[in-house]
């Protein structure tokens, strides 16, 4: 079996944390390497962003490819602006695999925009295709709060298009399954409910000392921890209005620290994510200066060292389709404090391997965070919940839903 991976707009081998890179990302690595050990070749099919990068890499292990296909300028380039270099981007694709007399048994897709590729290319290579949103504009639309944030018109009438042409269509949750089915009206294709998974020879209980010795933390001190792309849809404002809450009521460790992963803050304030600019900005006016640290992108090999470090990793979402952070935090024993929204609603188990609050809401956030940084036995009795139900998300085990899928979607193609 062989299988054409498309990841049109970020690569699987990009450094986390970037505007667009997080979760997907991870997803694609993951699921491509354990394809390869499970002896399935794949290559994965992402645009061009540095004329510098070879154009073939196979950092993936197992023969498998991440072919770097130039499709518009090979730069980092607005989501809104990459549209028009999909017929280019297919072209490339098709070449390549043409060049290389290459011929693939399906095309598995992520996110809207690498489903009109999959579309286009299922067409020319006769091939069924399996889709992934991991978002959906539609879902992402409700909870914004700004005319900014809204998603245009044509992600949502190419993501309609894709629930119904997909030949199999991939979903987190049983909740997100009912968002679809909801936005489809009933007309999509079939879906299969299978979670993402987690690389549990990394991410896995390690001893929280060592771990802090390792990225020179103080034993002695209380940390939080957020890791994901800054964007408002990350609700990281209300994390850091529930810290302002605890310190005007006294209640904040004096030995506190909250260490936000992702984004640039290197960069000079006129360049900076619009969003990161504001969040720095707002950490100051709430008098959270002494606290909160932006910490700017993290290699994907130490995250694990950052979750072990931890006391508790945050996760204040407006949205998540899953919550891949939540999972990897989880597998290495630490409690994770959640919304209860999406994904997040489903993998995090309130009361048993960390809590669930309401969205937007920092004062009910500011009394888990107070209850659990207060209570260290509960700490460790989450931990170590959350990292027995991880282990039922380990990719090897994924990975055999994701073959079964591949099979029955070929085989009912074939018939």
């Amino acid at each position: 079996m062989r299988i054409a991976m498309i990841s049109m707009h970020t690569c699987p081998l990009a450094t986390l944390g970037g505007k667009e890179t997080g979760g997907m990302n991870v997803y694609v690595r993951d699921l491509t390497r354990e394809l390869g050990r499970s002896g399935i070749g794949v290559d994965v099919f992402t645009r061009s962003q540095d004329e510098h990068q070879p154009h073939i890499k196979h950092d993936l292990g197992n023969g498998n490819r991440v072919f770097h296909i130039p499709a518009g300028p090979e730069r980092p380039l607005p989501k809104d602006e990459l549209f028009k270099c999909l017929p280019e981007f297919v072209g490339g694709a098709r070449l390549a695999a043409a060049l290389l007399e290459e011929e693939y048994d399906l095309i598995h897709s992520h996110f809207w925009m690498s489903g009109v590729v999959a579309h286009d290319l299922r067409n020319w290579w006769g091939v069924p295709m399996v889709h992934m949103a991991h978002t959906l504009g539609a879902v992402k639309n409700r909870v914004a709060r700004y005319a900014q944030e809204q998603e245009p018109i044509l992600r949502l009438e190419n993501e309609a298009m894709l629930l119904k042409r997909a030949d199999a269509l991939v979903v987190s949750t049983e909740s997100e399954r009912e968002e679809l089915e909801r936005i489809s009206n009933g007309d999509n294709g079939p879906i299969t409910v299978i979670p993402p998974g987690v690389d549990l020879s990394v991410f896995h209980p390690y001893p929280q000392a060592q771990a802090r010795k390792e990225l020179d933390i103080q034993v002695g001190d209380k940390l939080l921890l957020f890791v994901g792309r800054i964007e408002p849809l990350k609700g990281v404002d209300t994390l850091l209005r529930a810290l302002q809450i605890l310190q005007r009521s006294g209640e904040i460790p004096a030995n506190l620290c909250l260490s936000v992963i992702g984004g640039d803050p290197t960069k000079p304030r006129e360049t900076r994510h619009a969003e990161l600019e504001k969040l720095m900005l707002l950490r100051d006016e709430l008098g959270l200066s002494d606290v909160v640290t932006f910490l700017g992108r993290r290699a994907q090999e130490t995250l694990h060292c950052y979750y072990a470090s931890a006391d508790i990793v945050v996760m204040p979402s407006h949205y998540e389709s899953f919550g891949m952070v939540a999972l990897e935090a989880m597998a290495c024993g630490t409690p994770v404090i959640a919304s209860d929204v999406g994904g997040l609603a489903q993998l995090v188990r309130d009361g048993e391997t960390g809590f669930l609050v309401p969205d937007r809401n920092p004062e009910a956030m500011a009394e888990r965070l107070r209850c659990v940084l207060s209570d260290g036995k509960l700490r460790l009795q989450l931990g170590r919940r959350a990292a027995d139900q991880a282990k039922d998300y380990g990719w090897d085990l994924i990975t055999e839903r994701i073959i079964e899928l591949y099979k029955r979607t070929m085989s009912g193609w074939a018939e």
